[in-house]
């Protein structure tokens, strides 16, 4: 294992983050991680190959998951906000891209967590984003302005071009830090697509990509069940859990919260932020 060094201008949102701690999984093609198809525990470490005019150190780490000893999970909630949704937002389809029960429950069994907000969806909800920032239990990530796609082919998400992807990933710094809390350095890619274009593309910005190895299939779901057993069936010391906080397109995430937190106590493992996960 590889621990962390810097995290104190990593969580000031400067600085470049060195190689985390657990197993660091560059893929080389685009990857999609399901609800039905999580990454294999503890694979041995595959670097992506290095596209050309890049060196080595243009590539930024990727985190599928921390320390397999010990019993330290991380939940990982994505705040996404896409034009479409914004749309739908204004136009009355769509009630609410923020679901707050999901933090009522966190502050009231006062349980670390961490989030990866969209930009757009920091400017919709920017009483909720405080909220957030606010506590001290709670992370804060980078997830794209607007939760377009790195790579083709991800999802029915909208793509944007390499020269773009440095620069939405700095504006959506530029939005986030300003609320303040816990700030960090790390980086979620939509729909948890990418290749090794995209990890060159990005190196500039120095973020640490976090995936995860336990996708929970949160968004789309039709009852809070299915949720429970996508994360308790898969769940391990060290596991990154990937959720949501959309409500509308993830509406039994708060539903299936508490016997998620149950579980993972019946397991003897506990939440904590990514940044204590991986050595913060």
């Amino acid at each position: 294992m590889l621990a962390v060094a810097g995290f104190a201008a990593i969580n000031a949102g400067c600085g470049q983050a060195s190689q985390p701690i657990g197993p660091v999984v560059h893929a080389a093609a685009t990857s999609v991680p399901t609800a039905t198809s999580a990454p294999t525990p503890d694979a041995s470490p595959t670097p992506a190959p290095t596209p050309p005019g890049f060196t080595t150190t243009d590539v930024p780490p990727v985190v599928d998951h921390g320390p397999r000893t010990g019993n330290l999970v991380a939940l990982t909630f994505d705040a996404d906000m896409t034009p479409s949704m914004a749309q739908r937002l204004a136009t009355h389809q769509a009630r609410s891209y923020a679901n707050t029960k999901v933090l009522d429950i966190l502050e009231h069994d006062l349980v670390p967590a961490s989030f990866f907000i969209t930009g757009m969806w920091a400017e919709q909800y920017p009483d909720v984003m405080r909220r957030i920032a606010a506590n001290p239990l709670f992370d804060i990530g980078n997830h794209t302005y607007d939760h377009r796609a790195y790579t083709p082919n991800c999802y029915t998400l909208g793509t944007m071009s390499q020269a773009e992807m440095p620069a939405e990933i700095e504006h959506t710094f530029a939005i986030i830090t300003p609320y303040g809390g816990h700030q960090t350095h790390y980086f979620r890619f939509p729909g948890l697509c990418y290749n090794a274009a995209a990890l060159a593309a990005i190196g500039p910005t120095h973020v640490t990509v976090i995936q995860g190895d336990v996708v929970s299939g949160d968004p789309g779901a039709t009852s809070a069940a299915p949720i429970v057993r996508a994360v308790l069936t898969r769940v391990q010391p060290g596991s990154i859990v990937v959720l949501h906080i959309t409500e509308d397109n993830a509406q039994w995430t708060d539903e299936a919260l508490p016997d998620i937190l149950s579980g993972l106590k019946a397991k003897g493992l506990q939440p904590v932020t990514l940044s204590t996960l991986l050595g913060g």
